[in-house]
């Protein structure tokens, strides 16, 4: 069965060439739109999933991380009595102006945290490091957005708020959402930074650690309750309303989801067509085994194990294609992610997808009148 339907398919090398191009294009055009979906969704909330909190606690109803306000520091002191609570960590993430060299404004996102924790901290720093931050006036930089910044290496000087700000680092796929790139110091320096937002005796965030053994949730159950005039989110919930505010509450979101649905259905149809016709192209020969006596459970194998096969080869290109896109991409704003997960559903939506069109001619084929073969 497999042979035959390998030397079906090679038999006209042009029709299957047509027919691979089809299914890799159609393929291509998912894995591309999910990609930038998923990229989408881990950098619109990737400072907290890598955050390394259990909780946040935050001032009421804010929409999303990058929206807070600033809170009373007395409240760190309520949380730290919840005997389940094992550290809480004052944290800041407020706009700033950052000024270039050329004397242009950029706004950036200070992120202050607690360095002896490193909780909210910076990850994957790639030149110099996190431990330099203890210095006056330093600070961390994404390399992607050195262009952006007007950054070129460690040890140069900026001003962020009319105040120094030393480079000392770089990170590797820091991506914001925003157009504002995250810039990480110390709380302290954070604090200078953010003068005239926030005070000294207030945070942004606090960001709580509980005892070995405590879930999240029971942390949250404990906490809550001290401080009942703010709210107090798990890590997951704060991850989930920052992802939900940037994709349903934007027009990016939202176009971005779109075109990850209208990839898939373009796919579908284009794949059901290319192989639909490439079936059609062969009645002839299915016309031929029904002559020679197949029956028509043969012809339906047959047909499938050709659809397998075409999946396969065009899943195989397309996939290389995409893995290479998404490779490249990694260097820029909008990074194409290509999980394991992604790659293997995407090969059983390309079986599923062209096993499934193929179903739609068997029916031709098995009713073909075995006598066209010996008509002109």
């Amino acid at each position: 069965m497999l042979t035959l339907a390998w030397k079906n398919l090679f038999h006209d090398r042009v029709r299957l060439a047509v027919t691979l191009v089809g299914i890799v294009f159609a393929l291509v055009l998912i894995l591309m739109q999910f990609g930038l979906f998923l990229g989408f969704l881990d950098t619109s909330a990737n400072i907290v999933e890598r955050s390394g909190a259990d909780l946040w606690v935050t001032s009421p109803r804010i929409p999303y991380v990058n929206g807070g306000s600033p809170l009373s520091e007395s409240n760190r002191w309520k949380v730290l009595a919840v005997p389940a609570v094992e550290r809480v960590d004052r944290y800041i993430l407020a706009w700033v102006p950052w000024k270039l060299k050329t004397g242009a404004i950029e706004n950036v996102q200070v992120v202050g945290y607690n360095l002896d924790s490193g909780v909210g901290g910076p990850w994957n720093v790639v030149e110099g490091s996190a431990a330099a931050l203890r210095g006056e006036d330093t600070v961390i930089v994404d390399e992607i957005y050195k262009s952006l910044l007007g950054v070129s290496r460690i040890g140069e000087v900026f001003e962020i708020s009319g105040r120094r700000a030393r480079i000392v680092g770089f990170t590797r796929g820091i991506r914001s959402f925003t157009t504002a790139p995250f810039v990480f110091c110390s709380f302290k320096n954070a604090l200078n930074y953010g003068a005239g937002i926030i005070r000294e005796d207030q945070a942004v965030y606090l960001l709580v650690k509980g005892r070995a053994g405590v879930s999240a949730n029971a942390l949250k159950a404990a906490v809550q309750p001290m401080v009942p005039e703010l709210d107090v989110l798990t890590n997951e919930e704060m991850h989930r309303r920052t992802q939900t505010h940037w994709v349903f509450a934007t027009g990016a979101g939202i176009t971005t989801l779109l075109g990850a649905v209208l990839g898939l259905i373009v796919g579908v149809v284009v794949v059901a067509q290319t192989i639909y016709a490439a079936t059609v192209d062969h009645i002839r020969e299915f016309g031929t085994l029904k002559a020679m006596g197949a029956s028509n459970g043969h012809i339906y194998r047959v047909i499938l194990a050709q659809a397998a096969i075409s999946g396969v080869m065009g899943y195989t290109a397309a996939i290389a294609i995409a893995l290479t896109v998404s490779e490249g991409s990694q260097g820029g704003n909008a990074p194409i992610l290509l999980p394991p997960e992604v790659a293997v559903g995407t090969l059983a939506l390309a079986l599923a997808m062209c096993m499934g069109a193929s179903v739609i001619s068997i029916r031709k084929a098995t009713r073909i009148d075995p006598a066209m073969v010996f008509r002109g």
